[in-house]
């Protein structure tokens, strides 16, 4: 697979799926390896999707200093793939916690981005945080689910830092729109794929300046996707609407009946969204 050095000397891979334009994809988890992305839902048949595997997840080597697992200390990673790619400017596509990645790469690097696309994406980047509240407003619309009585408990017990593994597993069903064959096996590779180390070190202390961020961003002239799941707590959609609200030229989707990983709750609607913003 396609390889780059860091500016710290750390290997970094990338793995490029599909034909067209490239779209730099950015992995979530946070810290999990680009796998779970697949093909965005059919995406790859827009686009080329250069999917980057992070510091330490992956077909990437693991950093001889792991206090660059922060979030802010791997936003080079990604100018350095743009260098690779050979870009002047880049379409940026980032899922979940790498949201936070993409702005601040956006913030530090502002004429190198001619598009984001921010997939349920966190911003605590520019100071929007997601609540445990929100993540059980978003789980009390599925009461109806044959699986919600099993699982209300351990959902609970995960956000208030109590549970096991088997609560986790217990959970899963909460961030998919529809909890069936398709759900069940992309969620099976989360542990493999992710690098438990490094995502604890993410967003930890120091990471995020939202003042400096909010301010570099105030007069930014790309255009931004903001998609929402109708049915997920990170973010609430009034809660990415907010997010919409903080970038300048930004529009919100709240795609339907999906939950935290859209291209896998309904692959035609979501691709079609990205396809239609990317133009």
């Amino acid at each position: 697979m396609p390889a780059f050095t860091a500016p710290d000397g750390t290997r970094l891979a990338y793995h490029v799926v599909g034909e067209g334009e490239p779209l730099i994809c950015l992995p979530g988890g946070p810290m999990r390896a680009s796998a779970y992305l697949g093909d965005l839902g059919g995406l790859a048949k827009r686009r080329r999707l250069v999917l980057l595997d992070l510091r330490g997840t992956g077909d990437s080597d693991v950093p001889a200093d792991p206090s660059t697992y922060r979030c802010d200390r791997q936003v080079d990673d990604v100018e350095a793939l743009r260098v690779q790619l050979g870009l002047g400017s880049v379409d940026l596509l980032a899922h979940s916690a790498a949201g936070d990645l993409a702005l601040l790469y956006a913030a530090r690097y502002p004429e190198r981005v001619r598009t984001l696309t921010m997939v349920t994406a966190r911003a605590r980047a520019l100071g929007v945080e997601f609540t445990t509240e929100h993540r059980f407003e978003a789980a009390a619309l599925r009461a109806d689910e044959p699986w919600f009585a099993a699982a209300r408990d351990a959902f609970g017990r995960v956000w208030d830092g109590t549970a096991t593994d088997d609560d986790f597993d217990a959970a899963v069903p909460f961030f998919y729109g529809r909890w069936d064959a398709a759900a069940e096996a992309h969620a099976a590779g989360e542990v493999e794929q992710t690098n438990e180390e490094a995502a604890d070190a993410y967003a930890s202390a120091g990471a995020f300046d939202p003042d400096a961020a909010r301010a570099a961003l105030a007069g930014w002239d790309a255009r931004v996707l903001v998609l929402a799941g109708e049915r997920d707590g990170g973010p609430l959609p009034r809660v990415a609407a907010a997010v919409a609200e903080l970038l300048p030229h930004a529009e919100l989707v709240v795609q339907e009946g999906a939950g935290h990983f859209p291209w896998v709750d309904d692959p035609h609607r979501f691709t079609q969204t990205v396809a239609s913003f990317l133009g």
